[in-house]
């Protein structure tokens, strides 16, 4: 997928959850997002040709330990969700009580995989998995924001007249 644009989208992103309410003083709030993609031309990127997969299905396992003083934090949770119209799926915790995100060293391990699409034309699992994690900072102190690499389906046949040879 070319950097640019998942950048840009999820610059776009991250600035409509700043116009949002701040959480809690004193709690933090973690979001895990990703985006599924259809790689039309079989290709393993996001080419001119693929576009985000509204309605696919998402497994995603996440473990989070944070260390603050005076307190040990883990949350631990499998839950599927489904991509909205712009191919992102997402899972918000509210809050952790007497984590701070700027002073709290979090490790965490999330993993995400593919379970279904809902395009008939657009349902072999590409990317399928992914463990691959970057963090964004908020301009909330208490808002951590995990994004994980970009998976994708694709069609079973390649269109050689639309994608080349």
């Amino acid at each position: 997928m070319n950097p640019i644009i998942l950048f840009l989208f999820f610059s776009l992103f991250i600035m409509t959850l700043s116009l949002q309410t701040e959480p809690a003083k004193n709690n933090a709030q973690i979001i895990v997002m990703g985006l599924v993609y259809c790689d039309v031309c079989t290709n393993n990127s996001f080419s001119r040709h693929s576009y985000f997969l509204p309605g696919a299905e998402v497994q995603i396992d996440c473990n989070f330990r944070a260390y603050v003083p005076k307190t040990k934090e883990q949350v631990s949770f499998s839950v599927n969700r489904t991509t909205d119209k712009h191919g992102v799926y997402m899972v918000e915790i509210p809050s952790v009580d007497g984590i701070e995100c700027a002073e709290a060293d979090i490790a965490s391990t999330c993993q995400a995989s593919l379970v279904g699409s809902s395009s008939a034309s657009c349902n072999i699992p590409g990317y399928s998995s992914t463990t691959d994690e970057m963090a964004i900072k908020s301009r909330h102190p208490n808002l951590c924001i995990y994004s994980l690499a970009a998976m994708s389906f694709r069609p079973s046949k390649r269109n050689a007249r639309l994608c080349g040879k």
